[in-house]
């Protein structure tokens, strides 16, 4: 278990992850002992700079806009989390999750190397989450043991290939270059709003918009994002102080600490400065990564997995359509407004179901990625309606896969990207009618098919 415990925690931290990949890459390559030395440390520097943004975005911006903004309006409900899940899945399942993510991601190479969908997926923590969804499901579905681990890692190999192949056309019109994947567990969102995008042909890219002079300050990606978020920021606070919020114990802690106090104006003006030098934060380590890990993966490609694309996490797409960043945020968390709505109106009217909050942390990291999936591929027209629709998607699919995690003994709780949803609803309903070694066997055919397809079927000339 020591040795599981340490090899889980290298493949869930992605800086050493991507890192350790790196390094192999360039080994293949026979490079030069200093350029290992530096690819390594330079990939793995930019995933810590890439992960120190996230965390400044989150700790100093967003769980604070998410806390009242909830307040403000008087919303409640169930905020979806795939970290408080995880976080309680793996206080009974934590071995199963283990050998399910290390020989999953065996499973991935396996399948790169004789499928047609190369994708090396590398995103450690959400490898994680997902083969800790894997896990519980399958143990409800009866399998234990060396079963449960054969079918957890081949279904978590499947899905670590099928995420960035439905993603992949688009992810080569956003980067101009097919040598880069997408590997984030939220492919099923990205890709419903990118077909929404395409209704949308030969609108301006949001990366276009033309401002007058006396504001051209605003082409500046920093200095836009930072306006929009203060102007944001100070208009939900001030429905929260009209509300009572100084004398909320939670709310009132964001002013008043110790013996200092701060004016909520100030407070909010600042919180939405926070939230634009996250953002650049971010950008500036995935710069660093691309043009590190890109050249170095090129020895697994000519030598473990032929074609091999790296599939790496979300903020990978941020520097290509930075306006889109933004914009997709924003409409992707009014979707989820809208989709509360909806989600009450159901419950009062029709039948009893959960109401998702939106979670501004999911809509940020996904509705931003739907907004330049949208984007790519009809312009700031698609990115709109595309981030919106996703905004949609990632409170319905967890309203709807609630029942699912209820049955599974976790009640009050959903994970937020939507391929975890999907996986959730179709295995774990599939897991309910066909069980123990039917199931093993189920399995065991979905991961065949895609190499049997590339065996069997003609390729292109």
């Amino acid at each position: 278990m020591f040795l599981i415990d340490v090899i889980v925690n290298i493949l869930s931290t992605p800086a050493i992850l991507v890192g350790l990949l790196a390094f192999i890459g360039l080994l293949l390559q026979k490079k030069a002992k200093d350029q290992v030395i530096k690819g390594t440390i330079k990939t793995i520097v930019g995933f810590i700079v890439l992960g120190a943004g996230a965390d400044f975005l989150v700790g100093g911006s967003l769980n604070d806009f998410g806390t009242i903004f909830n307040f403000a309006f008087n919303m409640q409900g169930v905020v979806p989390n795939n970290e408080a899940i995880v976080a309680t899945a793996l206080v009974d399942y934590g071995q199963a999750t283990a050998l399910i993510m290390c020989f999953g991601m065996i499973s991935n190479l396996i399948l790169a190397r004789f499928s047609r969908m190369k994708y090396v997926f590398l995103t450690g923590h959400h490898t994680l989450y997902m083969a800790c969804l894997i896990a519980v499901i399958l143990t409800a579905g009866g399998l234990s043991g060396a079963t449960l681990i054969i079918a957890g890692s081949l279904l978590l190999g499947l899905i670590m290939v099928l995420s960035p192949a439905i993603c992949q056309p688009t992810m080569e019109k956003i980067t101009g270059t097919p040598d880069l994947a997408f590997g984030h567990f939220g492919g099923v969102g990205y890709w419903l709003s990118a077909q929404v995008g395409k209704l949308f042909k030969g609108t301006k890219s949001s990366e276009e918009i033309k401002f007058p002079k006396g504001l051209s300050f605003l082409r500046d990606t920093t200095v836009s994002i930072g306006l929009t978020m203060v102007v944001f920021f100070i208009i939900v606070t001030a429905v929260a102080m009209l509300n009572g919020g100084m004398s909320d114990p939670v709310i009132s802690q964001f002013f008043i600490g110790g013996e200092t106090r701060t004016h909520w104006i100030v407070w909010a003006f600042m919180r939405g400065l926070n939230f634009a030098g996250g953002v650049y934060i971010i950008l500036s380590g995935v710069r660093l990564i691309i043009g590190e890990i890109v050249p170095a993966f090129k020895g697994i490609a000519e030598k473990l997995v032929p074609n091999a694309k790296p599939a790496l996490d979300c903020p990978v797409v941020f520097p290509y359509a930075p306006n889109a960043v933004l914009i997709g945020f924003l409409v992707s968390f009014l979707g989820g407004i809208v989709g509360l709505f909806v989600l009450g109106f159901i419950n009062k009217a029709l039948i009893p179901v959960a109401l998702i909050l939106p979670g501004v942390i999911p809509h940020f990291f996904c509705g931003a990625t739907s907004g330049v999936f949208g984007n790519a591929q009809g312009g700031i027209k698609g990115c709109i309606a595309g981030s919106f629709v996703h905004g949609l998607l990632i409170t319905f699919l967890p309203a709807i896969c609630m029942p699912v995690m209820g049955a599974l003994k976790f009640a009050n709780t959903t994970f937020s990207d939507a391929d975890f949803s999907v996986v959730g609803i179709f295995i774990g309903n599939v897991a309910q009618y066909v069980q123990g070694f039917g199931l093993l066997v189920f399995i065991i055919i979905l991961y065949i098919i895609p190499i049997a397809y590339n065996l069997l079927a003609p390729k292109k000339a």
